[in-house]
């Protein structure tokens, strides 16, 4: 976990392939740890093809599911970046919490991003799901102040 929050939590993506991964691991972790899914992960990158959109595997529909509602996505704004970062302004929301109990599970902004997720045919996105997912990828950065990653990211 510390690996992954020095290097991979809260860094902003811009990268279809890996936003799509973390959507797909983040709609799989609910009502598991997020420590689960990283040991899990490497397994799921083999069974879901290194999460292309384009090769994912008929065995969950969720994912195919998903995936096929990508290329509707990216022909409209360009790219499923473009789309996702367009609910934070295309610029990561930085904010100031002192306290793990100040950090919300979901915004206006995960809600937002849910209601048009699912509008389009996506599934597994709520609100929390969303904001966990802009967690991680950097649209929020929800680093405590005192974190050293707090002004890196």
């Amino acid at each position: 976990m510390v690996q992954y929050h020095d290097t991979e939590w809260g860094v902003p993506k811009h990268d279809d392939g890996r936003l799509f991964e973390s959507l797909v691991l983040d709609g799989a972790q609910a009502g598991l740890s997020w420590t689960t899914i990283l040991k899990k992960r490497e397994n799921y990158r083999r069974a879901f093809d290194g999460f292309d959109p384009e090769l994912v595997r008929q065995k969950i529909a969720s994912a195919i599911g998903n995936a096929r509602a990508i290329a509707p996505v990216q022909r409209e704004f360009g790219s499923f970046a473009a789309y996702l970062w367009g609910f934070v302004g295309g610029e990561p929301i930085k904010n100031a919490w002192e306290s793990l109990e100040q950090i919300p599970a979901k915004t206006k902004e995960s809600g937002a991003m849910s209601k048009d997720l699912r509008k389009r045919g996506f599934n597994f996105v709520g609100p929390t799901i969303c904001y966990a997912f802009m967690q991680a990828e950097g649209m929020v950065n929800d680093h405590l102040v005192d974190c050293y990653r707090y002004d890196q990211v």
